[in-house]
């Protein structure tokens, strides 16, 4: 007898902790539910939308960035053999 009333107890107990931590997820859930992306269209479009712009930005300094690397330095000096030329002077 005295088993079985400890384990009610503990059953009861158990499940009134359950209840309380769903209770409390309930709770915290729809408090956060305005600034969570899966429940607010408005702001994971927004936040979508600057995500674009900022890898869209990052893509144009990076090309900028290794245009500026590989630059045009401007014309060589460069040596031509005098047989390769338009008038080539042979020995």
């Amino acid at each position: 007898m005295k088993f079985e009333s400890k384990q009610l107890f503990l059953s009861r107990k158990f499940k009134y902790m359950v209840q309380e931590e769903l209770r409390l997820d309930q709770e915290e859930l729809s408090k956060n539910r305005g600034k969570d992306l899966a429940y607010s269209w408005v702001s994971t479009s927004r936040f979508l939308f600057y995500c674009q712009i900022a890898i869209y930005a990052a893509l144009i300094l990076g090309g900028c960035y290794t245009m500026y690397q590989h630059k045009y330095k401007g014309k060589p000096n460069v040596e031509v053999p005098t047989n390769t030329q338009w008038n080539p002077t042979y020995k």
